[in-house]
């Protein structure tokens, strides 16, 4: 065991070394019984009476202390050659061929070597030689150990080998935040020991033989690990071997090979380098923070894991929640508001999104890192808290996020559109308003001269100021009908401004139709005495008469063959922008034929004689007629009266009943 020891003794740890008494005749280095040869043996055998007891006693600890290591190193041999099928019984009798030896090799390293086939010594020799070959290359120190040490079965050359393996392939692997760069392996495992175990009380890794005896410390080691697995309030109350054998179960049971038995360990000074083995498999098989990496330590997992649990469970609410706002596609109809929810779904798509996008790639990238304890059964993973179930919702909000924007930017658009058509109707309605108010102004002053006797001037002008009124307001109609359509929010107002501007034609249709009635039309007259100019076609082919209300103010002469007739309803509602400016127009008709009717009996005369009186009787009889034919027109005018709109219903009811 000589050969192997310098390469254990280079750490710093002040590790014992098997004794060896120099005083002892046998081969150079090698005193222990199982190391002569059969002659040597009895030999030893007949000079025990000569070794005093203080010597006999220190080759019963090393025997037994080689027991140990050849049960420990014979196991975690086996945990390795398990993965290619293959088993030993005997660690120094079943490392001879080399070809054991090989597989370790390739297991621990992952190469393929080659080897020989033979059964000869030659053969067992070259393949041994192949193994110390490798380790060599991979500058492995050995020291003393040659390939015929291990085929011939030496004791302590082959547990030497086998700890230099484990120190090379296991123990030199170990990684410890906050390590010095200058620390052994032995002094790296036992610094992550030391870390794993604070603050337990009563504990203090000193070392790896004596402070694991009582088997507390490998219940702290699995307690800081799997705290739900074991309680240190009854590991107080429990003997050694209790204590041990609940570790070295609970440990198989999370995947540690139980390479120490309790009676092994049990004991004043535990052999150092199976509690290293042992403690290093631990090591392997639990979660820790790689090295140059990032990770969670031990004292860490529980505030780690409440700290994503709430994160999660936060964005998972606040995902949802927002996904049922973008499910609500009832847009307001008022441009402002839309417009204010549109920026609001903008600001939250290039603002809220992102922040939230970041906050779900820290969650994902915490659970990586518990992912590990998750595993390892430190944390149980209720259903719905894996990040694939936040995923799944974040994919439905920004589902329903496109389904939104799909929605409301054509909303916003159309609605933009419908109030650039509503700007031209109030832009339209100026332009008539200014219109009328210019016909006003200009029918105010032909009625005055009217009144004075004098002749009128603008008759002309005013049947283009009535027509080109008319023209606005069907304009405007036309636009106000695709409102309607598309359910303007403030379609109403547009409407009852319209339906003011058509009254307000209509009633200065009357008013002329009163002022070119009563002027001297008889001086407006032609030089031939012709046409009065009511009569006369307009540049828009229509004359005066048809302008205003029709012919209203056609009859200006005495006699029943003047009367005209009333136009009939369908034609005034064709001349208008709409059915009920036309009804409203054929109500002003019907008043304005009476008002002519009544004028026209004023200024009839009975007769002088017999002929005159039959004749005038004739022209009353065909007025009576006509005022009876009045009556029907009348029924007709009031079976509209509940077809129109309410705000022009009580209008049209005044001037129908007036």
């Amino acid at each position: 065991f000589l050969a192997a020891e310098p390469s254990f003794r280079t750490e710093r740890s002040g590790g014992s070394l098997s004794p060896c008494t120099s005083g002892l005749v046998g081969p150079p280095g090698d005193t222990l019984p199982w190391n002569l040869s059969k002659h040597e043996r009895r030999k030893r055998k007949s000079q025990d009476s000569v070794l005093d007891p203080a010597e006999r006693a220190v080759v019963r600890v090393a025997d037994e202390r080689d027991r140990v290591q050849k049960k420990t190193f014979t196991k975690w041999v086996n945990k390795h050659l398990i993965k290619v099928r293959k088993h030993i019984t005997d660690l120094y009798e079943d490392l001879r061929d080399g070809h054991n030896l090989i597989s370790l090799l390739e297991v621990l390293s992952g190469v393929t070597l080659p080897r020989e086939k033979g059964r000869m010594r030659f053969h067992r020799l070259q393949n041994v030689q192949i193994a110390l070959d490798f380790l060599k290359q991979r500058q492995v120190k050995l020291v003393n150990i040659r390939n015929d040490d291990i085929t011939d079965g030496n004791p302590k050359l082959t547990l030497g080998l086998i700890w230099t393996i484990i120190l090379h392939f296991q123990i030199s692997e170990i990684y410890v935040c906050g390590e010095s760069a200058d620390l052994t392996a032995k002094e790296k495992l036992l610094l992550w020991s030391q870390q794993a175990t604070e603050g337990y009380p009563g504990l203090r890794c000193t070392n790896f033989s004596s402070a694991w005896s009582d088997g507390r410390m490998f219940n702290a080691l699995l307690h800081r690990y799997r705290p739900d697995l074991i309680n240190m309030e009854a590991v107080t109350r429990q003997s050694n071997r209790e204590n041990l054998e609940q570790a070295f179960e609970i440990a198989e049971s999370l995947g540690v090979t139980r390479l120490l038995d309790a009676e092994d360990v049990d004991v004043p000074s535990p052999d150092e380098k199976s509690v290293i083995t042992y403690v290093s498999s631990i090591y392997d098989a639990f979660p820790k923070i790689p090295e140059g990496g990032e990770g969670i330590a031990a004292q860490e997992v529980d505030q780690r894991w409440s700290e994503y649990q709430s994160r999660f469970s936060s964005l998972l609410q606040w995902s949802r929640q927002h996904t049922g706002l973008m499910a609500k596609k009832n847009f307001p109809q008022n441009p402002v508001e839309l417009k204010a929810l549109y920026n609001e779904y903008i600001h939250f798509k290039e603002t809220e999104i992102p922040s939230k996008e970041t906050e779900k790639s820290h969650i994902e990238h915490l659970y990586k890192l518990l992912e590990v304890w998750i595993e390892f059964g430190r944390i149980k993973l209720p259903p719905g808290l894996h990040p694939n179930d936040l995923e799944e919702e974040w994919g439905k909000l920004i589902l329903e996020m496109l389904e939104r924007e799909k929605a409301l930017r054509p909303a916003v658009e159309r609605l933009e559109l419908l109030l650039q058509r509503a700007n031209k109707i109030q832009n339209t309605a100026v332009d008539c308003e200014e219109k009328l108010t210019l016909a006003k102004n200009t029918l105010q002053a032909d009625a005055s001269r009217a009144e004075s006797g004098e002749a009128v001037q603008c008759e002309r002008e005013m049947a283009c100021y009535l027509q080109d009124c008319e023209a606005l307001i069907r304009q405007i109609e036309q636009d106000l009908k695709v409102l309607r359509e598309e359910k303007y929010y403030q379609v109403d107002q547009l409407a009852f401004r319209v339906n003011c501007l058509q009254e307000e034609l209509v009633s200065l249709r009357l008013q002329c139709s009163s002022v070119y009635r009563k002027g001297h039309f008889s001086q407006a007259l032609g030089p031939t005495g012709t046409e009065p100019p009511w009569q006369r076609a307009t540049d828009g082919g229509l004359s005066l008469g048809q302008t205003l209300l029709g012919a209203v103010g056609a009859a200006g002469a005495v006699g029943a063959a003047l009367l005209r007739r009333p136009m009939a309803r369908s034609q005034l509602v064709a001349m208008s922008s709409s059915e009920d400016e036309g009804s409203l127009r054929f109500i002003y008709e019907l008043l304005g034929w009476v008002e002519e009717t009544q004028e026209l009996l004023e200024g009839a005369e009975w007769g002088a004689d017999l002929p005159s009186v039959e004749n005038n009787l004739q022209e009353h009889t065909t007025i009576h007629t006509a005022v009876e034919e009045l009556l029907s027109s009348l029924q007709e005018a009031r079976s509209y009266e509940v077809h129109m709109q309410p705000h022009r219903a009580s209008f049209y009811f005044s001037k129908l009943y007036s």
